[in-house]
């Protein structure tokens, strides 16, 4: 249990691995790592949660592959299940986490039973309008020194408009100048923000797993037209409204933590484990 590494070609990549029970594998968002999962995911619920900080995220290198791509993810998340003996198990994850666990529930249903979209930014479509403020940081970082591109972010249409409508994702967007490895960082940033699911509405219609799907409002990059449209969208998908982070972060953390424990701990869920 705990931090470990796992090796896919010329990356080292960190799982974090905890508790007992269901099996779990949840995953953070673009530019977050472990913490941000042990935030959201209760640690009281019985299960045995396995997290993978995907490459360049945490303390995971970039390896030589590229571009990045959320298949490229996804597949890392899949290798790493594998090796610690997630044969079958609940996905989920946050933003780009959300994106990778439908990638593997539609790519790979034999092994998925479950799955938890929470703040979802992706829908079907790949290079979303909502991420665009993701793009035009890495484009800012790759082209002027950090610094400088900071201050142009604060100073552009874009970044005064997040500012404005929603501080708790302009205060993420900013982090991504303060990154040590801010300049090597937006080469993943960027190819990310311009990719997607590799999942058709169609695909998502198909899925046939108890799925929950948590979304907020107040929230540019996640916005809650994505929460709704794949909750409409999966068949039988339970959909959780929680209050915004920019609201009241406790709350906000509470309520999803409470959403994911009640979803496990549905029959629903737990009947499929059952030997």
């Amino acid at each position: 249990m705990g931090k470990t590494s796992f090796m896919r070609a010329d990356a080292s990549l960190a799982v974090y691995r905890e508790g007992q029970g269901l099996p779990v594998v949840f995953q953070h968002g673009l530019g977050a790592d472990e913490a941000q999962v042990a935030q959201n995911v209760p640690t009281s619920a019985d299960i045995h949660r396995l997290t993978l900080e995907c490459r360049g995220h945490g303390a995971s290198s970039l390896g030589s592959a590229r571009p990045f791509s959320i298949h490229m993810f996804a597949e890392d998340v899949l290798a790493a299940a594998t090796e610690y003996g997630f044969d079958r198990f609940v996905v989920g994850g946050i933003s780009m986490g959300a994106a990778i666990a439908l990638h593997l529930a539609h790519h790979h249903p034999d092994r998925v039973a479950g799955l938890v979209l929470v703040r979802p930014a992706w829908i079907f479509e790949a290079s979303p309008d909502n991420l665009e403020p993701g793009r035009a940081v890495a484009a800012l970082i790759r082209s002027h020194p950090v610094a400088e591109a900071r201050e142009r972010f604060i100073a552009s249409e874009i970044g005064r408009r997040i500012a404005s409508e929603a501080p708790d994702n302009f205060s993420s967007l900013l982090g991504y100048f303060e990154r040590p490895d801010a300049f090597d960082f937006a080469s993943v940033l960027g190819d990310i923000a311009a990719d997607g699911p590799g999942v058709s509405k169609a695909d998502t219609a198909a899925i046939k797993v108890p799925t929950l799907v948590i979304g907020n409002d107040q929230d540019a990059i996640h916005p809650l037209f994505c929460a709704l449209t794949l909750a409409e969208t999966i068949p039988g998908a339970r959909y959780i409204e929680v209050t915004a982070k920019t609201a009241d972060k406790a709350r906000h953390f509470a309520e999803i933590q409470g959403a994911i424990t009640d979803f496990l701990a549905s029959s629903s869920i737990r009947s499929l484990f059952r030997s």
